[in-house]
């Protein structure tokens, strides 16, 4: 039995996306067929691929610790240490993986990097972002899509630092939609794995 032990904690103050430390028919504003200035991401998954357009004058340091992690093959596996998961989906809201294994295995990750959600970037449809723990500069390798605005997920101030954005999907807008509506169970995780199979720069 897989245990994921993450939280999503939603109330009058905001939302809390964790990094675990133990609807159909969307468009995006940021699709189109050009992947940008060559910071692109392909991520094939078992249902279909995606690719992200990756923000380095936003938050260079997010993106250069989320290429370390494709480059490694941590994300499809390539390091030998199993591929990861899309391990939460919560229709409405967020798809999360890029931490556990098929097999429920959370994989091992370099060190936390720096928060860097007040970088002008909001957490809109379409957009990739660093999941975290309570503490600010806790991201590792989880990320999330979020399938639509999600603007409280923004940066306010020192008490609400919020989550970074650092790119957004350029291409794979009917997949993500499919994976935010795939079905679920316990702790939002699918009941049928979502595998990232190829992770690699474009």
């Amino acid at each position: 039995m897989r245990v994921w032990m993450l939280a999503i904690l939603v109330g009058c103050g905001g939302a809390t996306l964790e990094d675990d430390d133990d609807g159909g028919g969307l468009i995006f504003p940021g699709e189109t067929d050009e992947p940008g200035d060559g910071l692109s991401v392909e991520i094939e998954t078992t249902m279909g691929t995606l690719v992200v357009a990756l923000d380095a004058a936003a938050a260079p340091i997010t993106v250069e610790n989320f290429l370390a992690y494709v480059d490694d093959g941590f994300y499809d596996g390539a390091d030998g240490m199993g591929a990861t998961v899309f391990h939460r989906v919560i229709d409405g809201f967020v798809v999360q993986g890029g931490g556990f294994t098929e097999g429920g295995g959370k994989k091992a990750t370099d060190a936390a990097i720096v928060l860097e959600s007040d970088n002008g970037r909001s957490n809109r449809a379409g957009t990739i972002a660093m999941a975290r723990t309570d503490s600010p500069d806790s991201a590792t390798s989880q990320f999330y899509f979020n399938l639509v605005d999600n603007d409280f997920l923004d940066y306010t101030d020192a008490s609400n630092p919020g989550y970074a954005v650092f790119g957004e999907l350029v291409e794979g807008a009917e997949v993500l939609s499919a994976l935010g509506a795939v079905a679920t169970g316990s702790g939002d995780q699918p009941t049928t794995d979502v595998v990232i199979t190829r992770c690699e720069r474009r």
